[in-house]
């Protein structure tokens, strides 16, 4: 793609961004007060979600080889979850976000420690671990869900994603520097790109041009499970956005990592307020939790991609 085209179609997904932004805060604020104290802190978390989602689910298929890869493949987002309801059942509603925290680190330790071998980490074997993780953590809010019935309504919310969060004054500051530490991660993930796309040709060809796969490799799971860690403790799991939105940047940018990083992030960022806009506004039984308008859109492109590719 050239450079032309690239400016062209950042104009347009920015005209896009915008529209969407604008809807999202304006449509029935009645107050003022509501727009600055609700509407846009949730504004806020959607976007910074939407876009390491994306992010971190175009690298995690590039870097894997895996057209399926998505960003909660390595467990964190079991382990944010586990614990978040853990706080909630313990009544300890306003810690859920530090716990859902500390969950994801946990795992994402728990991960590394299983996948670890004496010359280092074995991607298969990471991603093994990851999955056995996610398994157990499923396993024990399983076990909630059955002991816990009256609780199921936050236990779902958080398994099917909720943008919702009502920030205190002084967890609205402590997300606020959350929020500038994921962009400064995910610029840092950036200046990756260019390793991250030699890497992808295979590690012999890596190896001899002078990239130290292993080492790349280290950095950006312990960033992007830091990333993931961040948002997953305020916003749940939220599926598909991390699947299919590499999926649709490729096909409009190709395979260039450099070249497709922040349009990545800027879809991902604009398909999640839309979704949320959606998830909000549009059932006559109140909010849906996002994650089911994610699923529904994110299924129907799939199966449109697949359906073009053959």
């Amino acid at each position: 793609m050239t450079k032309n085209n690239r400016v062209s179609i950042s104009l347009g997904l920015g005209v896009l961004f915008i529209a969407v932004s604008f809807l999202y805060l304006n449509y029935k604020v009645p107050s003022m007060e509501i727009l600055q104290a609700i509407r846009l802190p949730r504004f806020i978390l959607t976007l910074i979600t939407g876009m390491v989602l994306a992010s971190v689910g175009n690298i995690y298929q590039m870097l894997l080889n895996n057209p399926l890869a998505e960003p909660y493949i390595l467990g964190t987002s079991s382990g944010s979850a586990l614990f978040s309801i853990t706080a909630y059942i313990m009544g300890f509603t306003y810690l859920m976000p530090l716990f859902g925290f500390l969950g994801a680190v946990l795992a994402m330790t728990l991960v590394w420690f299983i996948a670890k071998t004496g010359s280092g980490i074995n991607t298969v074997k990471l991603i093994l671990s990851g999955i056995i993780v996610s398994m157990i953590c499923s396993a024990v809010i399983s076990l909630y869900i059955y002991l816990f019935p009256n609780q199921i309504t936050i236990i779902m919310g958080t398994l099917m994603g909720s943008l919702n969060h009502v920030f205190t004054n002084l967890e609205w500051y402590i997300f606020l520097g959350l929020v500038a530490l994921s962009l400064l991660l995910l610029t840092y993930l950036y200046f990756l790109s260019n390793s991250l796309n030699i890497i992808s040709t295979g590690d012999i060809t890596a190896h001899s041009l002078g990239v130290d796969t292993a080492k790349i490799r280290k950095q950006i799971f312990i960033i992007t499970s830091l990333l993931i860690a961040i948002v997953t403790s305020y916003a749940g799991i939220i599926g598909f956005v991390g699947l299919i939105i590499p999926h649709i940047v490729r096909m409009i940018c190709g395979d260039n990592l450099r070249n497709n990083y922040f349009i990545t992030m800027l879809i991902g960022g604009t398909f999640l307020l839309l979704c949320d806009f959606l998830a909000f506004h549009i059932s006559p039984f109140g909010e849906l939790p996002v994650g089911i308008i994610t699923t529904l859109i994110g299924s129907i492109f799939f199966i449109s991609i697949l359906r073009k590719r053959n």
